[in-house]
């Protein structure tokens, strides 16, 4: 899918979450860009309730938030490892990256043992390091890099950790992903949705379910006493390419049979299925036959949904404003087709919506 033909101000860009841009401000106050078809409205987010009808279902993502950035050390050099996905043998996938002396990240640009040229090339597909290096973590853990998470590029790694736990790791050493655009760091509550629930192992998500964030405890009251249905899934997200926009890596996912009920139920009423961001719409298409009937599931999932392959089950989408290269805008194509997210972006840039994860959010719906 070509970018849509406009461009994203980095000003437009949050800095900070809604509820410290002024007093009296809560996670609800962003803005709702509201499409249907080509159709767009400017809403406050708070006014979603009516926005939806009694019958609606809303699948939400209940992954929580982990503080998967944690300092290292590989020789005399500082990095930052981003822990993104925890394998089933143990070994987490990770991200190598450089301070940048601003209080984030870059992808490294240099990777140690390697010759300079060599080194530029495979940091243009993001490498983060090779095989056998070794990180030295907080309170005497080690991490050694054994092998690229995929074909497609190093910049992610499967690598094995001695001499600590990672869910313990993270929970005294890390702090939550953060990017450039962003003002300064904050605490994990910051990037918990309302909806997330800690898992048995530790897992989570690398980087925050955020479409979920604007919703408060009051919210949520509110709709499901206008009737408004709520379906819990989990899809543990990686960590992103902030530089290329690779498409997902293989993602952790759980459909629990009362939620796969719930979404069949309203497929066969008047509802709309409504996903909460795109991590919940891979994770019902996942669980989706062909027949379009969704069953309870669990394991990996590699689906990318882009808009040849379609969706069978969400009619609707709650996201937020990703950049126009973003591998995510095929997903939303595919939910809503190319002219309404031209149509969405244009609007949502001359509005001067505010993007990325602390950002306002777009509804689109059938």
């Amino acid at each position: 899918m070509p970018a849509p033909a406009v461009g994203v101000p980095q000003e437009l860009s949050a800095r900070v979450p809604v509820e410290q841009r002024g007093p009296g401000l809560d996670r609800d106050g962003v803005r709702l860009l509201v499409s249907r078809g080509t159709e767009v409205a400017h809403h406050a987010f708070a006014e979603l309730p009516g926005l939806l009808r009694a019958g609606d279902l809303l699948v939400v993502n209940t992954s929580p938030t982990l503080a998967a950035a944690v300092d290292g050390r590989v020789g005399h050099a500082r990095v930052v490892v981003h822990f993104s996905t925890r394998g089933d043998d143990g070994r987490w996938a990770v991200e190598l990256r450089e301070p940048d002396g601003r209080g984030t990240t870059r992808a490294r640009a240099e990777v140690k043992g390697v010759p300079r040229a060599r080194a530029r090339q495979v940091e243009g597909r993001g490498c983060g390091g090779l095989a056998g290096t070794r990180v030295r973590l907080p309170g005497g853990g080690r991490l050694v890099l054994e092998e690229p998470l995929s074909a497609r590029g190093e910049r992610l790694w499967w690598a094995r950790v001695s001499g600590a736990e990672v869910p313990a790791l993270l929970r005294e050493y890390g702090r939550p992903i953060r990017y450039s655009y962003t003002e300064r760091d904050q605490p994990l509550p910051v990037y918990q949705t309302v909806f997330a629930l800690p898992s048995a192992d530790g897992t989570g998500s690398a980087e925050m379910p955020s479409a979920a964030r604007p919703f408060t405890a009051r919210l949520v009251a509110e709709l499901v006493s206008r009737g408004v249905q709520f379906a819990p899934v989990t899809l543990h997200t990686g960590v992103a390419s902030a530089e290329s926009h690779e498409p997902p890596y293989p993602e952790r996912f759980a459909v629990p049979r009362a939620s796969a009920r719930l979404i069949n139920a309203a497929r066969a009423g008047d509802g709309r299925v409504v996903a909460v961001g795109t991590t919940a719409v891979r994770a019902v298409e996942s669980a989706a036959g062909a027949d379009g009937v969704v069953r309870e599931r669990a394991g990996w999932t590699d689906l990318v949904v882009t808009p040849e392959r379609g969706v069978r089950v969400v009619e609707g989408l709650l996201t937020g404003l990703h950049e126009p290269e973003a591998s995510h805008l095929l997903m939303l194509e595919a939910v809503a087709g190319r002219a309404a997210i031209d149509r969405g972006y244009e609007a949502a840039v001359r509005g001067r919506y505010l993007w990325h994860e602390f950002g306002d959010v777009h509804l689109l719906l059938p």
